[in-house]
């Protein structure tokens, strides 16, 4: 189902390489997946409303 997987990275505690970063972040054409939104220190990629109501 679209919007329901949700991957956190805490980039203080790991660090994950940049093509798992990108893997998570790059849609199937290469480009980046939409919405993409930063608030803060908080990058979301992707739809999911649950995760949208606690950063917005």
């Amino acid at each position: 189902m679209k919007g329901k997987k949700v991957t956190t990275f805490n980039l203080n505690k790991e660090t994950p390489t940049e093509d798992e970063l990108l893997g998570h972040m790059l849609g199937t054409t290469g480009n980046l997946r939409a919405p993409t939104i930063v608030r803060g220190k908080t990058l979301l990629v992707g739809f999911n409303p649950e995760e949208f109501e606690k950063i917005l």
